[in-house]
């Protein structure tokens, strides 16, 4: 514990934003980090809980008293090594993931929490400034190949491991580039994609074969899921030519609204209008893309997803941007006593929405309305929640103008084909069924093939792909071997 009165002294640090009309003109990362100085000042309110729920918040359990000390005391390589124990890739979480271990701080249950979101990205990206993250290649290679269908944060995590552990690894993408949602689904202005880039660099320096643009099995027909495949290579094949398969793939199928006027034209899933926009700032040409420029934009979706959606269209230049979310209006506020240390139900405003958002809530979208086939407006109604179902609101009525429709409702599912490809079980949400056990973890009903990730939990954060990547491989190598060193 570095400072042991530091949390009655110090108030919480945040970091900073550019200013928005500076930062809605570009794609780049805008977050102000720590100094030093405030970083040592943020430190220094960590209590070194008797049991700290920070650690046990985080899904992949970083040690998180120790780093806080540590960086305390300035000794940011140690500091390092302790992040990089539990977590393959911090500089992602330390950007994207919306922190459940702050939630779990005890500081927080009367107080606000220690910046440890902000602490991590601090010390990830000194680790790189300082060419502390080096390639940790295997002494011993073990002879045993291992497949990983999907270059998302579980099959990265994933793979990583495995090859650590001296196992020959090869990363299939569907897309033309590494990283899964973190390269389409994920805004440039919140990450950056050099922060894939250098992993990938230090992935393959480890033994680890990317192969992006394969597609494994097939989509459906008029599928819109985002697919830049040049080859496709079947199941049967993958389970051929490998020891062992890892499904990581992303929970990809979009959550969809069958309202009237569903069919005109200028309404979108957000996962077709978000990866174009990455591919033109990575330098390619999108023939036909979906643009906000000057438009009426409304997003239908409350969520991370629809805050990139308005985030991306107050860069394009749009008229307006409103989004709807079918639940009520959180407190802003949440009741600490009740909810601590979980995750708790509050009001969240992001960043995106701060340069620009008209929000509504408890409303549902009853009709899209067009003009010669496309979108123009739409009508909605206000709902409240009654005996288990949304019911309308008389005489809340209401038309609101549109000339681009983003549905960005979540996903409810994996694709469906690919895991009927491979054969494997699927739970009732039409995921891969397979269990966390201790022993047996991770497998499916089909011999030698493991799943990870959205595609066995369902939507869900960043970090908890990373947490099942990890987990999987461990699950993976013990398979293979017998026994395994990796940490679970």
């Amino acid at each position: 514990m570095g400072k042991v009165t530091g949390f009655m002294e110090f108030e919480r640090i945040e970091e900073g934003y550019k200013p928005v009309p500076e930062r809605v003109k570009h794609y780049k990362e805008f977050v102000i980090g720590l100094s030093d100085e405030e970083s040592k000042v943020q430190a220094a309110r960590c209590m070194d809980c008797g049991t700290p729920f920070c650690n046990s918040g985080c899904p992949v359990n970083n040690i998180i008293p120790d780093f806080n000390d540590l960086v305390y005391q300035q000794d940011w390589f140690n500091a390092w090594q302790v992040l990089d124990s539990t977590n393959n890739f911090p500089e992602y979480t330390g950007r994207i993931c919306p922190a459940p271990c702050e939630a779990a701080c005890t500081l927080n249950y009367n107080d606000e929490p220690v910046g440890i979101k902000s602490l991590e990205r601090a010390i990830a990206d000194r680790a790189w400034d300082n060419g502390w993250v080096k390639p940790r290649i295997a002494k011993i290679r073990t002879g045993k190949k291992v497949a990983v269908v999907g270059s998302g944060p579980a099959g990265l995590a994933a793979a990583q491991q495995l090859a650590r552990a001296g196992h020959d690894v090869t990363v299939f993408e569907k897309n033309d580039r590494i990283g899964g949602l973190l390269r389409y689904g994920i805004p440039d202005f919140k990450m950056e994609k050099q922060q894939i880039d250098r992993r990938v660099e230090q992935m393959q320096a480890e033994g680890v074969t990317f192969r992006a643009g394969v597609m494994i099995g097939e989509l459906p027909k008029g599928s819109k899921v985002t697919n830049w495949a040049k080859e496709t290579i079947s199941p049967r094949q993958l389970q051929q030519d490998f020891d062992a398969v890892v499904l990581a793939g992303g929970a990809e199928q979009s959550r969809d609204l069958p309202v009237p006027g569903r069919d005109l034209d200028g309404i979108h899933f957000a996962m077709e209008f978000l990866p174009q926009q990455n591919k033109v700032i990575a330098g390619d040409k999108v023939k036909g893309q979906i643009r906000a420029d000057g438009k009426h934009v409304i997003v239908i979706g409350g969520g991370d997803t629809g805050s990139d959606c308005v985030g991306t269209s107050n860069r394009h230049g749009a008229a307006s941007v409103v989004q709807f979310e079918l639940m009520p209006q959180p407190p802003e506020e949440e009741n600490k006593p009740l909810t601590w240390p979980y995750w708790p139900y509050k009001l969240r405003t992001s960043s995106s929405h701060e340069e620009g958002c008209e929000r509504e809530f408890a409303t549902a979208t009853k009709e899209f309305m067009g003009e010669k086939g496309k979108v123009t407006g739409l009508r909605t109604v206000q709902v409240e929640f009654k005996d288990g179902k949304f019911v309308e609101m008389p005489g809340t009525e209401k038309e609101y103008k549109a000339d681009l429709v983003l549905l960005a409702m979540g996903f409810v599912s994996p694709v469906q084909t690919i895991l009927e490809g491979f054969g494997v079980d699927k739970d009732a949400r039409g995921n891969a069924k397979a269990s966390t056990d201790f022993i047996g973890g991770y497998a499916t009903s089909v011999p030698k093939v493991f799943a990870a990730g959205d595609i066995r939990r369902g939507q869900s954060l960043v970090v908890w792909a990373i947490r099942e990547g990890r987990q999987a491989a461990r699950a993976v190598d013990e398979f293979l071997m017998g026994f395994s060193d990796l940490p679970r």
